[in-house]
């Protein structure tokens, strides 16, 4: 069925601003900032006639899609699009060592070995594989147009599978807080209309020049 899928990567947190790993198995709250982006979210978009609301089971995508959850839309955690795990690097500060790590799997990753990853972490195969299957959820759905609200790396991955891209290409898609895409579903193939939109933030970045 044809459809049209809002996606929203969540608002800030105050690990977001102090550079410290969230992933999938650091579980925080937004800040000021991000909640002041996630009220300017909806005040651009509440008019749209969202039928459902679908989250990553992380408080960070409820909280950015509180406002709307407030009108009473249907609402859905699904943990498919958590945000992936980064394993012994959550809930750390970035170190030079830290980031050896991180480039080393990125090397990897950029050869064709998705199954490289961190100590304890979430392979590129492993991620791209439950957002597989949030995809093909997303495909059945009778819903005509949608709210998602997930993760930077999470989204990474689902733009780049609904792009039919290898998932080296992953890098290259941008994830601002609150950034939006916008997609259509039609005949089977997803089409973009809005890449990583901050728009809706222009006016709260004005007041805090």
């Amino acid at each position: 069925m044809n459809k049209t899928i809002y996606i929203l990567r969540h608002g800030e947190t105050d690990l977001n601003k102090k550079h410290i790993v969230q992933g999938s198995g650091v579980d925080s709250s937004l800040n000021d900032t991000g909640r002041q982006q996630a009220q300017a979210f909806f005040e651009q978009y509440q008019h749209l006639p969202f039928e459902t609301v679908l989250t990553s089971k992380l408080v960070r995508t409820h909280e950015t899609v509180a406002p709307f959850l407030q009108k009473g839309i249907n609402w859905e955690q699904h943990a498919e699009i958590n945000e992936m795990g980064w394993g012994v690097h959550e809930g750390k500060h970035n170190t030079p060592e830290m980031h050896q790590d991180y480039r080393h799997m990125m090397s990897a990753w950029q050869a064709g070995d998705y199954h490289a990853k961190l100590e304890e972490g979430e392979s590129a195969h492993e991620l791209a594989h439950r957002m597989g299957r949030f995809i093909d959820h997303l495909k059945t759905r009778p819903e005509k147009l949608l709210l998602v609200c997930s993760h930077g790396r999470a989204m990474r991955c689902m733009v780049t599978l609904f792009r039919k891209m290898d998932l080296k290409h992953m890098e290259q898609f941008h994830h601002s807080n609150t950034g939006l895409y916008v997609v259509h579903y039609r005949n089977g193939d997803f089409v973009f209309e809005l890449e990583n939109d901050v728009r809706h933030l222009s006016e709260l970045e004005t007041m805090q020049l």
